[in-house]
């Protein structure tokens, strides 16, 4: 839910005015309807308002990138238009494709195939296609483990990339997630103590709720869709509880990467602070679930850094 600039009316759909960067409900949700700082520029061949929905695909420029030279249809009603402008549901999507090759994979060649095309390790490092691979994949023999993150994907993911974009969205996804797990990895080798490496996105994910701790700290969660808390005690449990594990259980204590789940938050809440002058939030808003792992370790999402 969100609330009105103008009236205070609570929206579950409101509307965001491109103009003047506001929120509005639906009476208001005209630049005439309310005081519009950016009328006077009002462009009547281009999208008045946005109402949270994919609006990138009006495109007078006939530039739909690689994609579109390859001969794929990046247009409106075309294959992929559903995802341009939601690089939220891509992650999730790409998530669940890789989660089932992941399937395939094990059960086709083995444990050692699967260990090198997805798995961040120590013993091997400059593997670096698993940098990548390794934030899509989770660990096949829990199912909770991609459910979680994609929970907390879905949820705070949305939010993030409406305020700073699908470019810089994709940006900070891919470089958190690699960083978390670089972290972990390194954490691991520092120590001597290798171990089965890193699988997951929460790294990323919890960069997300990092993000969304500096914008929005109020923002009201419900933890495991029961418990309502700010986000800021979520966070602040996430990095106290991670920095004990760590302390005293190891960096992968439980089946966990600890240190990933650490550096995640850590990226997010820098990121969160270089952005937060040019965004603007809701002035409510609030989710259903929480991130949340499997019964165990911070309430965060679990991985990466679960056994494969």
């Amino acid at each position: 839910m969100a609330e009105c600039d103008i009236c205070g009316q609570e929206e579950s759909m409101p509307y965001h005015c491109r103009h003047c960067d506001g929120t509005y409900c639906a009476e208001h949700r005209l630049p005439e309807n309310h005081d519009c700082t950016g009328l006077q520029n009002w462009d009547n061949s281009g999208p008045v308002f946005d109402s949270g929905f994919d609006d990138t695909v009006i495109d007078e420029t006939n530039d739909d990138g690689l994609l579109a030279s390859l001969g794929v249809d990046t247009g409106p009603g075309g294959p992929l238009a559903y995802f341009r402008g939601n690089m939220t549901y891509l992650v999730l999507l790409l998530m669940a494709v890789t989660y089932l090759v992941q399937l395939v994979v094990l059960f086709t060649f083995g444990q050692d195939a699967h260990q090198t095309l997805f798995v961040f390790s120590p013993e091997n490092p400059l593997f670096v296609w698993t940098w990548i691979t390794s934030i899509f994949a989770h660990s096949p023999g829990s199912f909770l483990h991609i459910l979680f993150n994609g929970i907390v994907i879905y949820f705070f993911g949305r939010l993030v990339e409406q305020y700073i974009g699908s470019k810089e969205f994709a940006i900070l996804f891919l470089v958190s997630g690699v960083l978390a797990g670089a972290g972990q990895v390194l954490y691991q080798m520092a120590l001597g103590s290798g171990g089965p490496g890193v699988v997951g996105a929460s790294g990323a994910a919890l960069a997300l709720m990092g993000v969304l701790t500096v914008l929005k700290p109020d923002l009201t969660v419900y933890l495991y869709f029961i418990i309502p808390l700010q986000i800021w005690i979520i966070t602040g449990g996430t990095i106290a509880i991670s920095l004990l594990l760590i302390a005293t259980g190891g960096p992968g204590a439980g089946g966990i990467a600890h240190v990933a789940h650490l550096v995640g938050v850590l990226l997010g809440l820098a990121y969160g602070q270089r952005v937060k002058d040019r965004v603007r939030l809701p002035g409510q808003y609030r989710f259903g679930g929480g991130p949340g792992g499997p019964g165990r370790g911070p309430p965060g999402p679990g991985g990466p850094g679960r056994r494969p």
